[in-house]
């Protein structure tokens, strides 16, 4: 593929993207890229209604395939919660200091036997013309008291992968696309791109 918009101004999921599609897309834009890219509300119930719905937005604002995802965390000791919510769950604006703020308050009283929790990524994949495609990963963890870890963003530091025994902050680049949500998600998408060739 010679050009893929991808429908988000956060330079971490870039330079992940930029990662995962190596070798499979010439060039890849976002957001931050085009004068007055709209700033899609995200109003849908579900992940894969936020993430089509901005796909569809980027595809026909630039003219070229599009990306989107819409991503978070889903806790079942909290009813899913942050869910859809999670870019925003200490309110409009808030940092991911103040989201993973939130998030440690109200699991205080949750035992850590009990708080069993996964990263979901809904990839979206648009184009001008019409085609639709809908790609899922989830990775299961638990959340942590307090953070742990320099890398990532968002509720990384919080967040303990159960297969390596350490938070999503504390994995390499290479340990997060082996197993992130995301990462499973892009490998979706990378076989639909092979198989478009």
């Amino acid at each position: 593929m010679k050009h893929l918009v991808v429908a988000t101004r956060n330079k971490g999921k870039i330079l992940e993207i930029n990662s995962l599609l190596a070798g499979l897309v010439d060039q890849i834009s976002c957001a931050a890229d085009f004068v007055d890219f709209p700033e899609t509300v995200e109003d849908g119930a579900t992940f894969e209604e936020n993430a089509l719905k901005k796909a569809r937005e980027a595809a026909m604002f630039t003219g070229y395939p599009a990306l989107a995802d819409d991503s978070g965390l889903v806790v079942d000791a909290l009813d899913g919660r942050p869910g859809v919510f999670s870019a925003r769950y200490a309110g409009a604006g808030a940092s991911d200091a103040d989201n993973n703020a939130r998030l440690v308050e109200e699991c205080r009283n949750i035992p850590e036997t009990h708080r069993q929790a996964a990263f979901v990524c809904v990839l979206a994949f648009v184009t001008p013309e019409g085609v639709e495609r809908v790609f899922n990963g989830r990775i299961n963890g638990q959340i942590l008291s307090a953070a742990r870890g320099e890398g990532g963003f968002g509720y990384d530091p919080l967040f303990l992968v159960d297969c390596f025994g350490r938070s999503m902050a504390e994995l390499t680049i290479i340990e997060k696309n082996l197993v992130s949500h995301r990462a499973k998600a892009f490998i979706k998408f990378r076989e639909y791109l092979e198989s478009m060739k």
